[in-house]
């Protein structure tokens, strides 16, 4: 039997993306003009949870405004530090603050939450609400496109088109100057944003964490090209592609106990290599958070509207522990611990790749 659902709450966590404002708008659309629930709205994540008191609001009609579609971000904020299982302190050490975090949700006095993240995000959410009782349902988001059980993921395709945009406008320089240019761009430890914006881009050659490379592969095709009579080359490089060697690239963003170790730097490894190798003139742009911002693009503003009224209609028929996803044209539901259990990575022999190879792209292999 249902649940006798008077008020919800929503938090978005991990890094942000474009369609979190699209999903929180559906969410209290349907909620709260179907349904009747109140919303509650929490600010930071888990780290409005934490907060004494929970810093969280009541939604309310203004969220419904047109407004919020074309609005990057989230209005709520979020994080992607302070795992409440793991929590920093000052001294470097770390303690389970979990049970704060529930007594947070218990103190909103909420039927069921809802949790927009990507896999690390969701498992951690997944974990509080196992420990405290809570019923709860997860929309994924992330600009990787690495969560498993769901064809895409709110966030990506504004990713892409942002990558895609950047390669429109380096292709007219890079044939007036005769470069090679190259694009680093996100996807944590997936290829996805990559393969995607440099089949759509007319890239050259594309650098994904799935395929290793060698130079001589990339020169291979920079000879081919001048041989041919182009002047330029667009190369597509993602932030997870490591050396030739092997050794991955990073950088340290913060001090002290939240410290974060990321991904970085590639791209200039790449372009400094090829630079010294081919002896081409190169250029290189790192698109780092402009990939993350931005207004939604239009797929992303449906998805997130999609899963936003799914998750509400999983809460009414009483079933939790559930991710709403997209598959075959339309919005399923699936087990959480089944969307989380394995990042999908590109398949090296998936029909992305064999479009970009049957386009002519080298992925240096």
């Amino acid at each position: 039997m249902a649940l006798a659902i008077k008020r919800i709450g929503i938090l978005t966590s991990g890094g942000d993306c474009a369609g979190l404002n699209a999903v929180i708008r559906a969410v209290y659309a349907h909620a709260n003009g179907h349904f009747g629930w109140e919303v509650i709205g929490i600010h930071n994540g888990t780290a409005g949870l934490l907060a004494r008191p929970v810093d969280a609001r009541k939604l309310d009609d203004a969220v419904l405004s047109s407004d919020m579609l074309r609005q990057g971000g989230t209005i709520l904020g979020t994080t992607n530090k302070g795992d409440p299982f793991a929590f920093p302190i000052d001294d470097g050490k770390r303690i389970d603050r979990s049970n704060e975090v529930i007594d947070g949700v218990r103190q909103l006095g909420l039927d069921a939450l809802i949790g927009i993240g990507g896999d690390g995000s969701i498992a951690i959410l997944r974990r509080l609400a196992i420990q405290g009782g809570l019923n709860f349902v997860a929309i994924p988001k992330t600009i990787d496109n690495d969560l498993g059980a769901t064809e895409t993921s709110i966030g990506f395709e504004t990713a892409v088109q942002t990558a895609t945009s950047a390669l429109d406008h380096l292709q007219p320089t890079a044939a007036s100057h005769s470069r090679v240019m190259v694009l680093e761009v996100m996807g944590r430890d997936a290829g996805h944003i990559a393969l995607s914006a440099g089949i759509a881009g007319g890239a050259d050659v594309i650098l994904i964490p799935e395929i290793p490379y060698q130079f001589a592969a990339i020169e291979k095709k920079l000879a081919a090209l001048r041989q041919s009579g182009r002047n330029f080359a667009l190369v597509v490089v993602a932030e997870a592609v490591k050396t030739e060697s092997g050794e991955a690239i990073t950088s340290v963003h913060g001090g002290g106990a939240g410290a974060m170790q990321t991904y970085g730097g590639i791209g200039h490894y790449i372009g400094a290599e090829l630079a010294k190798r081919s002896g081409a003139e190169t250029r290189v742009t790192v698109l780092g958070h402009v990939q993350r911002g931005g207004t939604p693009e239009p797929k992303d503003r449906l998805l997130g509207s999609a899963f936003g009224v799914h998750a509400v209609d999983l809460i009414a028929a009483g079933k939790f522990d559930r991710m709403v996803a997209w598959n075959s044209r339309q919005v399923i539901d699936v087990p959480i611990q089944t969307a989380i259990q394995g990042a999908a990575t590109v398949d090296p022999h998936g029909a992305m790749v064999k479009t970009a190879r049957g386009l002519g792209i080298s992925f240096g292999d």
